[in-house]
C-alpha cells in the first residue's frame, strides 16, 4: 500500500478533534499526524513534520484561524480545509478563508452524535483526499472509494429530447475543490446581462448562502442561493443550496429550478450530475454546460447527456484546475466540445451563446 495522507487537525475543541480523528482514521488512505488545540501548538508540531493536509477551525484562542492560514500560505503553503460552524461570524469568516487559499469548507461535526452517518464520513474523507491531490499533478495511487449512486436516484434518464428551442440560453456549471475561487473568476468576467446561470458548487449547508452573498457584492451579475421555484433570469446566477439537489425545469418558455432532498449522487448533494441531467432533459440544445476544477467524476455522465441532447459543453483545462478530476473524467467520456483555461471560460460561454 502507498503512503498515507497525513493530516494535522487544528481545533480548540477536544470533542471536535476526537470526532475528526475517528472519522478520518476510518479511511485506510488517511492517518492523523497530530492534533493541536491552537495555531501555536500546530506550528510547533509542523517544525518536526509538515502534514499533507491541515484541517483548521477559524475561531480559536490566542490566534484565529484566518491569521494562521495567511501565515501558512505565505511561508510554507500546505493544503488547508476549513472546518467551521454553521452560523454567525464563523460562517462569514470561513467564506473569507477561501480568499486566502483554503481549498474547501467542511461542516463541523455534530457533537451530539457519537457515530457519524456514512454520508458525513464520505464528505470529510473525500475533502481531505481532494486537498492532498491538489498539490500534485499526478495521482500517485488510486484512492479507495465506496459505491456511489448515479443521477437515476433523483431523476430518471430522459426518454425524449427537450422541448423546442427558445431564444433564452441557460448555462449550467459544476465545480468542486478549488471551485469557489474559480467561480469568482468566471462570474467577475460576466456582463450584467449575461444568460441565466445555474450552478452546483460542492459546499455544506448554510455556507452557500454566505458564499453567494459574498460573490454578489463583487460581480455585475446578480448572485443568490437558489430557492425552490426560482425563475432562471438573464443577468442572474442561482447557486444550489448546500445539502440539496438542484434541478432545472421548464414551464412553457419559463425556466426555473427545483431544490429537493435525496441520497448522495456521485458522492455529493448537491450533485452536478443531477443538475446536468435535468438541463439535458428540459433545456437540451438551449443549454451550455461548463465543468470546472474538482476531485472525482461528478458531472461527467450528466455532461455527456447534455452533449447528446444538443448542448455545447466546455471543460476547464488541467493547468488552471486546482484538481483536474471532474473535467478529466468528462473529457475521457467524450462529453466535452472545448477545453478552455479558467480565464477564458466566460468569453467562450458568451461567444457560444451569441453565435448559436
Amino acid at each position: 500500500m502507498g503512503k498515507k495522507i497525513r493530516v494535522l487537525i487544528v481545533d480548540d475543541s477536544a470533542l471536535v478533534r476526537n470526532a475528526l480523528s475517528e472519522v478520518l482514521s476510518s479511511d485506510p488512505d488517511i492517518e492523523i499526524m497530530a492534533t493541536a488545540s491552537d495555531p501555536f501548538i500546530a506550528a510547533a508540531k509542523m517544525r518536526d513534520e509538515v502534514p499533507d493536509v491541515i484541517t483548521l477551525d477559524v475561531e480559536m484562542p490566542r490566534m484565529d484561524g484566518i491569521t494562521f492560514l495567511r501565515k501558512i500560505m505565505s511561508q510554507h503553503p500546505v493544503p488547508v480545509v476549513i472546518c467551521s460552524t454553521l452560523a454567525g461570524t464563523g460562517t462569514q469568516t470561513a467564506i473569507k478563508a477561501l480568499e486566502y487559499g483554503a481549498l474547501e469548507i467542511l461542516q463541523k461535526p455534530n457533537l451530539g452524535t457519537k457515530k457519524f452517518f456514512e454520508e458525513s464520513k464520505i464528505r470529510i474523507c473525500d475533502a481531505i483526499k481532494a486537498a492532498a491531490m491538489s498539490k500534485a499533478k499526478k495521482i500517485s495511487r488510486p484512492m479507495k472509494v465506496t459505491p456511489k449512486l448515479t443521477a437515476d436516484a433523483i431523476l430518471p434518464q430522459p426518454g425524449s429530447r427537450a422541448m423546442v428551442e427558445t431564444t433564452e440560453k441557460i448555462i449550467a456549471v459544476g465545480a468542486s475543490t478549488g471551485g469557489t475561487e474559480a467561480l469568482r473568476t468566471l462570474f467577475e468576467a460576466l456582463p450584467h446581462d449575461a444568460p441565466g446561470m445555474v450552478v452546483v458548487q460542492h459546499m455544506p449547508e448554510n455556507f452557500t448562502k454566505a458564499f453567494a452573498k459574498r460573490l454578489d457584492g463583487l460581480c455585475r451579475v446578480s448572485i443568490k442561493e437558489a430557492e425552490n421555484n426560482d425563475t432562471v433570469l438573464r443577468g442572474q446566477v442561482l447557486i444550489a443550496p448546500g445539502n440539496k439537489h438542484m434541478l432545472l425545469k421548464r414551464s412553457g418558455a419559463r425556466y426555473y429550478v427545483e431544490t429537493k432532498e435525496g441520497p448522495l449522487v456521485s458522492r455529493h448533494r448537491p450533485s452536478v450530475d443531477v443538475l446536468f441531467r435535468s438541463a439535458a432533459r428540459y433545456a437540451g440544445k438551449n443549454a451550455l454546460a461548463v465543468i470546472m476544477t474538482g476531485m472525482g467524476d461528478d458531472g461527467a455522465r450528466g455532461m455527456l447527456e447534455m452533449k447528446e441532447a444538443g448542448a455545447f459543453t466546455i471543460a476547464q483545462d488541467e493547468e488552471s484546475c486546482v484538481v483536474f478530476g471532474m473535467p478529466k473524467e468528462a473529457i475521457k467520456r467524450n462529453a466535452v466540445d472545448k477545453v478552455v483555461a479558467l480565464e477564458k471560460i466566460a468569453g467562450s460561454v458568451l461567444r457560444m451563446c451569441q453565435g448559436s
